[in-house]
């Protein structure tokens, strides 16, 4: 719940903080330190429990938030043009509504969601199952499960040092946010068909390379086109879909793997995110992009 609030506003409120030139590599940062901090926090939460125990660990990461909310206390948050918005239920209702026309109208969101849905259905079981397929197909023990997490977070911390260069610049391609679903769901094809620890460490480090470039590249083309007034909303409505739809994949994909292996769930997967991959080129492929304007007009 609180991610779902969070996460809209975070990414609203950095292209209020941030030029257009800037924001490719503040993003590019954002991901890549908070892939270097969960490393970082694993191990030493792993050896803060095996030191104190569990309760001292939850404190510790408590304090940590705690801290973290002070900080952003700290930030002055430009307001968007326009004059002050009320507040209450009726404002809260009236802002859902107007992002929610935005969404239906814009020719770029109403097929991205879509699109999401689709995405999140592909991959909500694959990502929540990689360590049933590393015991039962890869055969591998804690330590080889371990070591596909690195080949992950590998990839992931690497990837956005590579999106400027990938990009040269030009970061408002739609290719950028689709063509890394068809990487990854041929790659979840691959592990749904390979046995063997190296060829799926090799795998994993392009999923997470490949994912960490789509998501910066994504995450700064939502924010240059989507007008500040109602970018956290439709940011929100994403992260509904995605959250709506991952359960759905979640339950499905536990069943699925129970009944024909989990093996056939990586397949099945990657068969899905390909299309999505593709659908998502095929309906948003050509679609013109620019700096969104400043104003939403109801």
């Amino acid at each position: 719940m609180g991610s779902t609030l969070f996460n809209p506003a975070l990414q609203a409120v950095i292209p209020a903080l941030l030029t257009d030139e800037e924001r490719l590599t503040a993003n590019s940062v954002a991901w890549s330190s908070g892939r270097l901090v969960q490393i970082i926090g694993a191990s030493v939460a792993g050896g803060l429990i095996a030191w104190a125990g569990t309760t001292p660990a939850f404190l510790v990461n408590a304090v940590s938030f705690a801290f973290s909310a002070a900080m952003l206390t700290r930030l002055s948050i430009p307001r968007c043009a326009g004059s002050p918005r009320p507040s209450g239920l009726g404002a809260w209702l009236g802002d859902a509504r107007e992002g929610l026309a935005y969404a239906r109208r814009d020719p770029f969101v109403a097929r991205l969601v879509p699109v999401q849905a689709l995405t999140s259905l592909a991959t909500g079981a694959t990502s929540a199952l990689l360590v049933v397929l590393a015991t039962t197909h890869l055969h591998l023990a804690a330590q080889g499960f371990g070591w596909l997490l690195a080949a992950i977070g590998v990839g992931a911390l690497l990837g956005p040092f590579l999106s400027n260069g990938l990009t040269g610049g030009r970061y408002l391609d739609m290719r950028l946010l689709f063509v890394p679903y068809v990487i990854r769901g041929v790659g979840d094809v691959a592990l749904g068909l390979v046995v063997g620890l190296p060829w799926a460490l090799v795998i994993l480090f392009v999923y997470g390379l490949n994912t960490a470039t789509g998501m910066v590249a994504s995450t700064t083309i939502l924010q240059t086109v989507i007008p500040d007034r109602v970018r956290g909303r439709v940011f929100t409505l994403l992260d509904v879909t995605w959250a709506a739809m991952r359960l759905v994949s979640l339950g499905l994909g536990g069943l699925l793997a129970d009944r024909i292996g989990v093996a056939s769930v990586y397949v099945i997967g990657g068969v899905l995110l390909v299309l999505a991959g593709v659908l998502g080129l095929a309906l948003l492929g050509h679609q013109p992009l620019g700096r969104a304007p400043e104003h939403f007009s109801h």
